[in-house]
């Protein structure tokens, strides 16, 4: 992590790019007032071209590498049916302590590769989803796709293509809100987890493949991986992977388990209710499921923690606008049932007042998640 350090503050001191190339905020401003002082000392010129020459092939190196440090301590990837692999986030908020991986990364081992679910929130958990990868395997990774336009799916992305990933996936609208976003997106994950994780995360968005409705990937073996979209939700593009021939689907953030929603200000509940219609219709019923957040787990049981959640929402709080209720009386909406479901406290009051806004056209604000 020092050795990222150093090599941002070196890299600024003699300008061998400039702070629009990182978050604008006060880690790097630190280092660019650390800059100015440089120049005032009488030898500024030759430490400028000795700094730069280092800084240089530090840069090269950590393109060549994807990442340098050491391997984050984070739960073992499971063997969730035959070569399909998944870690199962923490459950709750991305923090220094979980290091972002609040969301799970998966991987399946197909004949002619490896195909990974989520880039990882930063480079550093890339990296070490990557060396859990080799414990299982030998063979490389082929291809990446990613749920959806946050910053746990994408920011890790540079990584995989320093490692010579050249095939990943996106629906188009996340793509596009990502890059659009990249900037706030990489700021507000670089204030929560750590900027030494995230300072070397890019925007390698131009380089996927992106997709509208369907596309089919062909792994080796007569198999194939299926990326779908269902429609908006939890956010307006997101990718659904099936692999119909291992009965197991990674719907990503469309289906939550165990976790209490969270809802932002791109969010919309009605087509997250929609969208989910179509994922049950289209998917079998007796596939495994890996959720976007929590332990794999049935169909049955992901309709009940985010579909039912939702319609059971809309229900009360249509009934309180009918009756004249306002922003004031939401505390009448009873959401006691969900009350064990990790970050409740956090979540609970927020949902009630968005779908709230949603039904009565007000204004759900930005976020850059």
């Amino acid at each position: 992590m020092n050795t990222l350090k150093i090599t941002i503050a070196l890299a600024l001191c003699c300008g061998f790019f400039p702070l629009g190339g990182v978050a604008s905020d006060a880690y790097t401003e630190g280092f660019e007032r650390y800059a100015d002082e440089m120049k005032k000392f009488e030898n500024y010129g030759l430490m400028q071209a000795s700094a730069a020459t280092y800084a240089k092939e530090m840069q090269q190196v950590l393109r060549k590498q994807g990442y340098i440090g050491k391997r984050l301590p984070i739960p073992q990837a499971v063997e969730v049916t035959d070569g399909v692999y998944t870690v199962v986030g923490s459950l709750i908020w991305h923090n220094p302590a979980n290091f972002g991986l609040n969301n799970n990364l998966s991987f399946m081992v197909f004949e002619d590769g490896v195909f990974v679910f989520n880039a990882g929130a930063n480079p550093a958990l890339a990296y070490t989803l990557h060396q859990q990868i080799k414990q299982v395997t030998d063979k490389p990774v082929k291809w990446v796709a990613v749920e959806n336009s946050q910053g746990h799916a994408y920011l890790g992305a540079g990584y995989w293509v320093d490692q010579g990933v050249k095939h990943l996936y996106s629906h188009s609208l996340a793509n596009r809100d990502f890059h659009k976003g990249f900037d706030a997106i990489k700021a507000s994950w670089g204030s929560r987890v750590g900027h030494e994780l995230t300072e070397s995360a890019r925007d390698v968005s131009p380089l996927f493949t992106t997709f509208d409705d369907t596309m089919t990937v062909e792994v080796g073996g007569g198999e194939t991986v299926q990326l779908m979209n269902f429609g908006p939700g939890h956010t307006p593009g997101s990718t659904v992977v099936y692999v119909p021939q291992r009965k197991v689907v990674l719907p990503g953030d469309l289906a939550y388990n165990e976790r209490m929603l969270a809802l932002f200000a791109y969010t919309d509940t009605r087509k997250w209710v929609e969208s989910f219609e179509r994922f049950m219709d289209a998917i079998p019923h007796d596939v495994t499921v890996i959720p976007g957040h929590g332990a794999p787990t049935t169909m049955q049981q992901v309709k009940q923690d985010t579909y039912d959640y939702l319609k059971d929402m809309h229900q009360q709080i249509g009934k309180l606008i009918a009756a004249g209720g306002t922003e004031r009386t939401l505390e009448q909406i009873d959401q006691s049932a969900y009350a064990d479901r990790p970050v409740y406290e956090q979540t609970y009051r927020n949902n009630a007042l968005h779908i709230y806004l949603e039904f009565t056209g007000g204004d759900l604000g930005v976020s850059n998640e």
